[in-house]
């Protein structure tokens, strides 16, 4: 097995007198896709945003290619998160003002790609992910899948090594999730982009390399080849 690209070791995370971590430990490798599962409440989110360096943990290591995230300022990090880090929330966090192409294109010129060549790399990115033909839309005038392929190719856009997807259907109905889902594992798959994928729908689960069940803060099943999917085709093959 290839060395890890992100660890995390004994990570302990409190809000408040609520501890979301206790203990919790997990490995990325280049390439691998991730699926984090467990009930609401378990830690699923907190563990993510650890790992992704958008919150620190009160005690415990996140070694990213041989830096601790855990110690490193906030401009490395914030480095880290627009070169190497994609993200992909929930409700996909598109800035409504902008259009679909300005939201895909605002990480390229943050890493300072010009703006010509930053518009021409997010058409390419759109395409990619199916939504070819939006680029002039405000999240607000497309649809909720629609708009989640465009935070997908946000995310995608600078080519990053690993990509953090927390609950990227949620707030999609099952054939969108479908949609999304695909679109980001091909597109990871052909990058060869690594993917932390935070879920509690089986389905979505399904389509990781891997799958790693967390309970009340703590990894409880550090998973061979996706529980999810298994389960998945039992389901299917009893209908």
């Amino acid at each position: 097995m290839s060395n890890p690209l992100l660890t995390a070791h004994d990570l302990v995370k409190a809000h408040g007198p609520t501890r979301a971590l206790r203990g919790a430990s997990i490995e990325v490798t280049a390439g691998e896709v991730v699926a984090v599962t467990g009930p609401s409440g378990s830690g699923k989110s907190t563990l993510l945003h650890c790992l992704a360096g958008i919150d620190q943990p009160d005690f415990g290591t996140v070694e990213y290619d041989g830096e601790r995230l855990d110690l490193l300022p906030e401009k490395r990090l914030s480095e880290l998160r627009r070169t190497e880090f994609g993200v992909v929330f929930q409700f996909g966090q598109l800035i409504p003002e902008l259009t679909a192409a300005d939201n895909v294109a605002l990480p390229l010129m943050l890493a300072g790609t010009p703006r010509p060549a930053a518009r021409e790399r997010a058409g390419e990115w759109l395409e990619r992910f199916g939504v070819r033909g939006q680029e002039a839309k405000r999240p607000g005038e497309m649809s909720g899948g629609e708009a989640q392929r465009v935070a997908l190719a946000r995310a995608m856009a600078t080519e990053p090594r690993i990509v953090f997807a927390d609950e990227p259907t949620g707030a999609l109905d099952s054939l969108a999730g479908e949609q999304v889902m695909s679109a980001l594992i091909r597109t990871a798959r052909e990058s060869g982009t690594a993917v932390l994928l935070v879920t509690h729908d089986a389905q979505v689960a399904a389509y990781a390399d891997r799958e790693v069940s967390l309970r009340d803060g703590a990894v409880l099943d550090h998973g061979s080849p996706s529980a999810a999917a298994a389960a998945l085709f039992a389901g299917e093959a009893s209908r």
